[in-house]
């Protein structure tokens, strides 16, 4: 049995793959702690196999290449977890880099047992200046760039960690279950977001403990395309959806029309009212991207009440 398992999920970003797993091969490990590196190739068409396979072969008793054929990244993250010999099992991106300490300050405080999970600091590395509209100090401009930045203080958690930078006992995963193959990237997927945060909040609602670490720092990078407010407000549509699907919504006829909660038009009809009249460009766009989340909550309600009706044959 290995201590420690790292899992790291790809698709099609060979170049950045490559940075990240570097950044893992010269993690410092206590000696008496053995780890092993699982990357989970998920169908990929460009050179991925063969930089995963040459950190197999610099690494024989390291690295191990896993092809998982169904596209999506919850299939990805659940063949990792198969795979596993470790008591604890570690996340990141392909897309990010590690300190050279991450994985020792990531995992430490698992082997208490007070600890179901823990959670690293993710910050941004950024090509360029930011964006004059961006609000990256709100939670509406951090969220989609996958920053996690609670600050220098550890302590406990209040809500899920990122999928970028993460880790669990390997127990948690044989009492809760794996990773939701409805939510998160993929051809497969009803939505793109919550994989990875579904699962921390499906722990803290059991009453499992988890932790923030934030000397497990992971650089996660933004690419250029990514700085764009199409890109933002995609997301946060995503996430609008994503947070009706996860948290599987009861049909409520009462309190709703076609699905959709009443509240729901309000709230909307407020937010684009304050889109509209904000003058502030910065505040104005994170007006713009509430609307959108809002509109993502509404769009999801109706396909899930669509979809319950059906199976219920109200529909014709």
């Amino acid at each position: 049995m290995v201590d420690v398992t790292v899992i790291v999920c790809t698709y099609n970003r060979c170049e950045a793959l490559a940075s990240a797993l570097n950044s893992v091969a010269v993690s410092n490990m206590p000696d008496s702690v053995s780890w092993e590196v699982i990357v989970v190739d998920n169908n990929s068409s460009d050179r991925t196999r063969e930089v995963i396979e040459a950190f197999c072969r610099q690494y024989p008793a390291r690295f191990h290449y896993l092809f998982e054929p169904r596209q999506g990244k919850s299939y990805a993250l659940n063949a990792g977890i198969g795979a596993a010999r470790g008591n604890v099992l570690a996340f990141i991106d392909d897309d990010v880099t590690v300190d050279s300490n991450w994985l020792r300050n990531l995992t430490a405080d698992l082997d208490a047992g007070t600890w179901a999970g823990v959670g690293g600091r993710i910050v941004p590395d950024w090509p360029c200046t930011p964006p004059s509209w961006l609000p990256e100090r709100e939670w509406l401009g951090r969220a989609p760039l996958t920053m996690f930045d609670l600050g220098l203080e550890a302590g406990p958690l209040t809500d899920a960690p990122f999928g970028a930078n993460m880790a669990f006992h390997r127990s948690v995963f044989e009492k809760y279950g794996v990773f939701r193959t409805d939510l998160g990237p993929g051809l497969n997927s009803k939505v793109r977001n919550n994989e990875d945060t579904e699962f921390g909040r499906r722990l803290l609602a059991a009453g499992e403990r988890l932790r923030y670490e934030p000397t497990a720092l992971a650089l996660h990078s933004v690419p250029p395309n990514r700085l764009t407010k199409e890109y933002f407000l995609t997301w946060w549509f995503n996430k609008g959806r994503a947070d009706v699907r996860e948290a599987v919504f009861p049909l409520d006829r009462k309190r709703s029309v076609s699905g959709i909660p009443l509240q729901l038009f309000r709230k909307i009809g407020v937010g684009t009212l304050k889109w509209m009249i904000t003058l502030n460009s910065t505040r104005r766009f994170s007006c713009r991207l509430t609307v959108w989340f809002l509109a993502g909550n509404l769009i999801e309600s109706y396909r899930q009440w669509r979809e319950i009706s059906r199976a219920r044959g109200v529909m014709s």
